[in-house]
């Protein structure tokens, strides 16, 4: 028991006696769900059970209590799986392992001008529209994974966590590809992760894979130190390695290769698990070369991003996003399509620039009952650049959504949404598209 203590002195991200509540005290349906799927983990006990019925009831409290923490982690999506089904454990819970993986299958019809990808973003609508292809239809098995976790304690380290998520989003939708891989150790992270800049809890449900373009959820191999202070608050700093995306029709000036880490930072509130308030912040080097006056430059990146996840009510959850800055379109939403962090300046020629970018998104989810909601989104992301960019780029994408989700058993769901998408360009010709969404999931 002693090593259950301490292990989920650090799971818990918040004290034992802090439980999910709205505004009123009340546990929220989005909560109760969660109950419903930790209560669904089976454990299997490697080297023999407890085999007082006190102790063993003890024991799957404590081991209940560390796998709710899986759905309440500070970087988790809502599309990413749910904790595994079976739970390998031993007998003193001094170290677990479970293996998971979820399947999901979507179908989608597209019409009044069919977006070329599987992902439904504005920067992909064709301006014009193509007569060959006004409408579509087709299904893909993006979204279908395996993951692994560990969690164990150890006398020199302290308690840690073991995390490896792949999914077959690759090559043409059907390629094993890795997420995620990463360890946990106190308050340290190590490995590819979510960025410090992003909140993916934050992010409103949505069915398409691409999600709302306001959706900054970059991952990035990085070293991520994050405590909580006085049980409500978190500070976080992060190196992470960069990955820039820069104009690559500029021929009087080239990218060179990046030598600075990205660094990011964040500071939360939150006043029950799974509600929080986040002020995240980034700043990276974007270098290139003046290939006419052979001079390198370094252009300093940066960006804001102020997120936030609440239940004012049992049944109602809201989610906002504000995020601005310049040199920072690689890093997700719409504009990592393209190649914004850095444009070529169309009045100084061997000279590149970073366009400012603004968006937001807002989503109201309403739960009829703990397994069965409704949810409308929408968003949008501006593109800021100079006179005299063609009058085809980029500069306006908007998307807004509305779905039902169903969760027929803890580990089965169903869920359909219509997606409405809008780019305008800088010449201001502009185009809507529309997108039907089916989708079936399966975690184990």
């Amino acid at each position: 028991m002693r090593k259950i203590k301490g292990l989920l002195s650090v799971l818990l991200l918040v004290p034992s006696s802090f439980v999910a509540q709205d505004a009123s005290g009340a546990v929220t349906h989005p909560d109760s769900l969660v109950n419903k799927k930790v209560e669904s983990t089976k454990i299997v006990y490697i080297d023999g059970r407890p085999t007082h019925p006190a102790a063993l009831q003890a024991d799957k409290d404590s081991i209940f209590r560390v796998i709710s923490t899986f759905y309440y982690d500070q970087f988790r999506h809502f599309q990413d799986p749910d904790a595994p089904y079976f739970l390998f454990m031993s007998k003193d819970a001094g170290l677990s392992m479970g293996i998971g993986g979820s399947v999901r299958m979507r179908a989608y019809y597209d019409w009044n001008g069919a977006v070329p990808t599987s992902s439904f973003a504005p920067y992909t609508i064709p301006i014009p529209a193509n007569p060959l292809s006004m409408r579509h239809f087709a299904t893909t098995p993006a979204g279908t994974g395996l993951f692994f976790r560990v969690i164990g304690n150890d006398s020199r380290i302290g308690n840690y966590q073991l995390y490896i998520e792949t999914d077959f989003s690759g090559y043409q939708s059907r390629g094993l590809k890795l997420k995620k891989a990463y360890a946990m150790v106190r308050d340290f992270t190590v490995g590819y992760a979510n960025s410090t800049f992003s909140d993916p809890a934050a992010q409103p449900v949505v069915i398409d894979a691409a999600g709302n373009n306001n959706k900054f959820s970059s991952t990035a191999v990085l070293v991520r130190y994050m405590p909580c202070v006085r049980n409500h608050w978190y500070l976080g700093v992060s190196a992470e390695t960069p990955a820039t995306s820069i104009d690559q029709t500029a021929t009087s000036a080239k990218p060179r290769s990046e030598w600075l880490p990205d660094v990011a930072a964040l500071v939360q509130y939150e006043w029950a698990r799974g509600q929080h308030v986040r002020l995240s912040g980034i700043v990276r080097s974007l270098p290139y070369r003046d290939m006419q006056s052979g001079v390198n430059h370094n252009v300093a990146g940066w960006g804001v991003h102020l997120s936030s996840v609440a239940h004012p009510s049992t049944q109602f959850t809201t989610y906002v996003n504000l995020t601005t800055g310049r040199g920072i379109a690689g890093l997700g939403g719409d504009l990592q399509y393209g190649h914004y962090d850095l444009l070529a300046d169309p009045e100084n020629s061997g000279k590149l620039y970073a366009p400012s970018m603004f968006g937001w998104s807002l989503g109201l989810q309403y739960n009829f009952r703990p397994e069965l909601f409704v949810t409308i989104a929408a968003s949008q992301m501006h593109l800021s650049t100079r006179n005299g960019t063609s009058g085809d780029e980029y500069k306006r994408g908007t998307f807004a959504c509305a779905n039902v989700y169903w969760n027929i058993l803890p580990r089965l769901s169903v869920a359909g949404e219509i997606d409405f998408g809008r780019r305008e360009n800088v010449s201001t010709v502009a185009r809507n598209a529309w997108r039907a969404n089916v989708m079936c999931a399966f975690t184990f």
